[in-house]
């Protein structure tokens, strides 16, 4: 008799904590994922990913990192080449990896996956390269977790296009340099 009393206590206590459970919405799901998928990342300046989505269905992801047999960041360093901008600024990037979303655009391309339609949930606000690639690819959808300091022009160009741009928080993202 006491077994059961302590069984029905330990079940009614596992009852509870399921009922309080909250089930994550959808992009809530997918940005979840995509903060693993940048766990690959092999460049310590971003650690970026993108995961495309369509009909709540994972198409491709993607994060940044060299070109296929290209040393990656984490194990010979960045290589750094320096921007000069219209208004005379100037900015350091690394050109050693291919961005998240150009990864997964490489990705479907190579396994013939449309991403017509499709959402794309991203680290930060894409940057002018990326965007253009994603308004060609035809996503529909930017769900970005951070915006990215540099990202004005791409915000610009989505709007232009009509693609919608979400962005979960207004902390923006800057990089060193």
């Amino acid at each position: 008799m006491v077994q059961s009393k302590n069984y029905m206590k330990k079940l009614k206590k596992q009852l509870k904590k399921s009922s309080d459970y909250i089930r994550p919405s959808w992009d809530e799901y997918f940005l979840e994922i995509m903060k693993s998928v940048s766990k690959r990342a092999t460049c310590d300046r971003g650690r970026a990913s993108a995961v495309f989505v369509k009909d709540k269905q994972i198409l491709v992801t993607g994060y940044v990192g060299s070109p296929i047999g290209l040393p990656h960041c984490d194990e010979v360093g960045h290589q750094m080449k320096k921007t000069i901008h219209e208004d005379g600024t100037i900015t350091d990037h690394c050109v050693r990896t291919v961005h998240a979303e150009q990864n997964a655009i490489c990705q479907a391309a190579k396994r013939g996956v449309s991403l017509d339609g499709a959402t794309v949930y991203v680290n930060m606000t894409p940057c002018r390269v990326c965007a253009m690639l994603l308004i060609n690819s035809g996503i529909k959808r930017v769900v970005a977790e951070k915006k990215y300091h540099a990202g004005a022009e791409s915000e610009k160009m989505f709007r232009k296009s009509g693609i919608k741009l979400e962005f979960i928080s207004t902390e923006i993202v800057e990089y060193k340099k």
